[in-house]
């Protein structure tokens, strides 16, 4: 039976992410089959995690896929191993900026796991024991979260370690670990965030190994294994449709480093409908699949790669024709900048009659969209929940036929032909059907 624990913290910066991904690579290194998740739309940290447990990376989102799927994924994700580790998002309890929704708490209650937390303990030494308690008692409304136990992070001096260890017995929860003060983690960031896990390549590793080292040797992991809770017994998510297409359209999909936000529920998803799914690397590859009949361009950094794209005339030319033959086109964030004309002034697909351009100002958050557009595989007036991440923009915002309007209808992206380009992401697993659709179209 698979045995699930959360490592959460108070904030952001913690160092939630180092005892996560340590934890994942630390076990991993012992023979354990690991399976790691993340909390939230994010896409970066999941690279991390791929690398340590050497299974793919899975988010769980209950904004994006609803409530009711969150356990369903994490037993579908957690199929063969022996501990889920789930990293939390930002702060314990912060999720969706109105009401706390899809916080690291409410995924902890949602699939009955407790909680490691990490706390940053530089400049503090008993104020530690109020904090402990806060956390542990503050209910929300939805019932307390069962923080079973702490990690320390940054700690100076043995004399600080016994002080911390000391203010956490005061409230009863057991110290697993203390990391000392340690510099050489850093790993690489850019304006969203970690340079991905693709991009970083061997550093990355190092990154990853330093850091199983580091939680290995200060961290107790049988004690953390011990406090993993079984996975309760109900549904498991399985990547089905209803009537998948027996045609095998062969379905790209962008990857390699400009093009690495995706969820691995997607291809899944794709190949269940019955797509043969054939990965692409615009940086590398000049020319698409032989068959292609569909093309999925998800999100990542094409900005910092743009060079490389433009120089790849061959690749833009094909997705150009692709995309004027009316096949199924799906891009979303990233995906919108290399169909657009230019990128900063170099040269994308032109599959847009569009401009796009780095921008000094972060857009994030969650978006309650509609559809204002009708495509094969989603009618106009469907309402999905998706999410915002970017720091770029696009000239005109929309086209004559907008992909969604949020924030009063306010229109964004372009549905011309097959395509279908706007800044948000959307989970596949939260609406099977459309996937299903958008293969059916590309059978046609």
């Amino acid at each position: 039976m698979v045995r699930a624990l959360v490592v959460a913290a108070p904030a952001s910066g913690s160092g939630k992410t180092t005892v996560a991904t340590g934890i994942m690579a630390a076990l991993a290194r012992r023979g354990t089959a690991v399976a790691p998740f993340k909390v939230g739309p994010d896409y970066i940290d999941p690279g991390y995690h791929t690398l340590a447990a050497g299974r793919p990376g899975r988010n769980l989102d209950p904004v994006l896929v609803g409530e009711e799927r969150i356990a369903p994924l994490l037993r579908h994700g957690s199929a063969g191993a022996e501990v889920a580790v789930v990293e939390g998002v930002m702060g314990l309890f912060d999720g969706r900026v109105e009401d706390g929704h899809g916080s690291t708490a409410h995924v902890a209650r949602l699939v009955g796991a407790p909680v490691v937390l990490v706390v940053d303990a530089k400049g503090q030494s008993r104020s530690l024991a109020a904090l402990l308690h806060g956390f542990r008692s503050f209910d929300p409304g939805e019932g307390p979260v069962d923080i079973a136990g702490v990690v320390l992070n940054r700690v100076g001096s043995p004399r600080h370690e016994a002080i911390l260890r000391a203010a956490a017995a005061e409230v009863g929860l057991p110290v697993l670990g203390a990391l000392p003060r340690h510099e050489g983690l850093a790993v690489p960031s850019r304006h969203l965030g970690l340079v991905t896990a693709a991009e970083h390549g061997a550093a990355a590793h190092a990154a990853v190994d330093a850091m199983a080292t580091l939680v290995a040797e200060h961290v107790d992991l049988d004690a953390v294994v011990a406090l993993a809770r079984p996975v309760q017994p109900g549904p498991v998510w399985d990547p089905q449709v209803a009537q998948p297409v027996a045609a095998q359209p062969v379905v790209a999909v962008a990857g390699g480093d400009a093009f690495t936000f995706g969820y691995a529920e997607h291809t899944e998803l794709l190949a269940a409908a019955g797509a043969r799914v054939v990965v692409v690397d615009p940086l590398r590859e000049e020319k698409l699949p032989d068959d292609c009949a569909a093309l999925v361009l998800g999100g990542g950094f094409p900005e910092e790669h743009v060079a490389a794209l433009a120089d790849n005339a061959p690749l833009r030319s094909a997705v150009a024709e692709l995309a004027a033959g009316g096949a199924p086109v799906l891009a979303e964030c990233g995906g919108l900048l290399y169909l657009c004309a230019d990128l900063d002034g170099a040269p994308m697909c032109g599959v847009l009659a569009a401009s796009a351009s780095m921008t000094g100002r972060l857009t994030l958050g969650y978006r309650a969209a509609v559809s204002l557009s009708a495509t094969p595989w989603r009618p106009a007036g469907t309402r999905v929940t998706g999410h915002e991440f970017h720091h770029c923009a696009v000239t005109p915002r929309a086209g004559v036929a907008p992909a969604w309007g949020w924030r009063g209808a306010e229109p964004e992206g372009f549905v011309a032909g097959g395509v279908h380009a706007s800044f948000l992401h959307t989970h596949p697993a939260g609406d099977p059907e459309a996937v299903a659709a958008f293969v059916s179209a590309a059978a046609e």
